[in-house]
């Protein structure tokens, strides 16, 4: 990983990692879900989400 690539590779990785330890809470708090399908949403959203926010804001410069 290079330049401005890695770092919004890492950015993307650790906001997808905060996600899914954000969706173990939830499972705490909401038993229903099963685990798999919360880690697996949130850390595909969070991570997807900061790619696209990343992508629109260097876009916007």
């Amino acid at each position: 990983m290079q330049g401005r690539a890695g770092i919004s590779l890492l950015s993307a990785l650790l906001t997808g990692a905060f996600c899914a330890v954000f969706a173990i809470v939830l499972n705490v708090l909401l038993p229903t879900m099963s685990v798999a399908f919360l880690l697996a949403s949130a850390g595909t959203s969070g991570f997807l989400g900061s790619l696209f926010a990343q992508t629109v804001m260097r876009n916007r410069k």
